[in-house]
């Protein structure tokens, strides 16, 4: 079985947490923090899930079509009551075909959408885990501890 990464910034990273471990196919996550800039905007250090996925089981393609359904990536830094560069929008790519298909992804999400997604599509570089109590945190003290979006 090959394993590879997905990184993503959808806002409260319990919930978003929560959200991926009920994908077939991820088979562990963390949350955290990255940085970095896309380009056009700042570094910011952005709330993070990552997820190792079983590309046999899940597409790389899916993963980041169930991130739009985590949160509303019309926003640039706010999520429901959360705002600030720490709740950013973002997809942390891992290598050039995960890139693309990001940009494909974005494309496609926002031919389908009155408003453009404000995702940004950063370089992974680096993931500095939240401490312990962190992880897994939704398991830990159920659904109410953060709002999982649908």
């Amino acid at each position: 079985m090959s394993i590879e990464q997905a990184t993503f910034g959808a806002g409260c990273f319990w919930g978003s947490e929560a959200f991926f471990l009920e994908v077939e196919g991820v088979v562990n996550s963390r949350v955290g923090y990255s940085s970095g800039s896309d380009g056009t905007t700042k570094p910011a250090r952005i709330e993070v899930v990552q997820v190792d996925f079983d590309p046999a089981v899940v597409s790389y393609t899916t993963l980041v079509e169930k991130f739009w359904q985590s949160h509303d990536p019309t926003s640039f830094d706010r999520q429901g009551k959360e705002s600030g560069e720490s709740v950013r929008s973002a997809i942390f790519v891992h290598s050039g075909e995960q890139a693309s298909l990001a940009q494909a992804a974005r494309e496609k999400f926002n031919q389908g959408s009155p408003r453009p997604a404000a995702t940004q599509i950063i370089p992974f570089e680096a993931l500095e885990l939240a401490g312990e109590e962190h992880q897994r945190y939704v398991e830990k003290h159920g659904y109410d501890a953060c709002a999982v979006h649908s």
